[in-house]
């Protein structure tokens, strides 16, 4: 069986152009972008609607806490998804919104045939690749066969024991300033995780947006978790979406992918936990 790596180029979309399983998903933040103008051929999907249950209380799970399971599987038959179809997922932020949570999703009900597309929009533009304004649509099918999320999912109170566990690790993919408590541009506190440590995910990338090579991530997070093997580590962001960043550029590394904290700091931060700022 071919084995389908986490990333795909903008040279290797363009050669998929005519695959007739291939379903080309467009996950940036904000519909107004897609319809004035998105990747030929691509479909729409939304981060609050579709990939998250937002409710009205973000201390119960976070900002953007994961659908119900059959929720989400009516959206991926709506799509056309099936099990046998090739999906390539992309946005403007070079994966971290909100294309490696689709790939995280997809990933995490065994879906085998899932890519994010490296560099985003703008490297397939760069690389002669078609656009549109039209509205695309597919052809329905059957809700996609789902029972559970098979990646790994943690607590908050699984997280607040690991971050005093030696042998475990926290985290935190933010910004530094974010991480530090200088500014908090979304939530209602500043500050994070006692115990957590800060790896930014924006050094997934190198400088032209592109994820570093898989030997240069796994170097970069072998020397980062120490003696924590990536299964005992808990990654989280601001609400469960750029984590996935993280858990994509291990999954691009070669490494097991850790555990997702979807609530993440928005769920932590509005539920009496100590935090810390340093």
């Amino acid at each position: 069986m071919k084995v389908y790596p986490p990333l795909i180029s903008p040279e290797e979309l363009m050669a998929l152009k005519k695959d007739n399983y291939l379903i080309l998903i467009d996950a940036r933040f904000g519909q107004d972008k897609y319809e004035e103008n998105h990747l030929k051929g691509a479909l729409y999907v939304e981060l609050n609607s579709q990939m998250s249950h937002v409710g009205e209380n973000a201390a119960d799970g976070g900002r953007h806490p994961l659908p119900e399971i059959q929720a989400f599987a009516k959206v991926l038959g709506k799509l056309g998804i099936d099990r046998e179809s090739h999906v390539v997922v992309y946005d403007d932020k070079s994966g971290a919104m909100s294309a490696a949570r689709f790939w995280w999703m997809l990933k995490a009900l065994g879906h085998k045939k899932i890519q994010v597309l490296d560099g985003g929009m703008d490297a397939a533009i760069k690389a002669g690749y078609p656009m549109s304004s039209t509205i695309e649509n597919m052809e329905e099918k059957d809700p996609y066969p789902a029972e559970a999320w098979s990646l790994p999912l943690a607590t908050m109170d699984e997280v607040e024991k690991a971050a005093k566990n030696k042998e475990q690790l926290v985290v935190d993919v933010r910004e530094a300033e974010r991480y530090v408590g200088k500014m908090e541009p979304i939530d209602l506190v500043a500050g994070h995780i006692p115990g957590a440590v800060n790896i930014p995910f924006a050094g997934n990338l190198d400088k032209k947006g592109f994820f570093l090579s898989p030997e240069s991530l796994k170097k970069k997070y072998q020397q980062a978790l120490g003696n924590t093997p990536p299964g005992q580590a808990i990654v989280h962001c601001g609400s469960g979406v750029t984590a996935c960043h993280t858990l994509l550029a291990l999954a691009h590394a070669g490494m097991e992918i850790p555990q997702l904290y979807v609530g993440s700091w928005s769920e932590w931060s509005r539920n009496e936990k100590p935090i810390a700022r340093e």
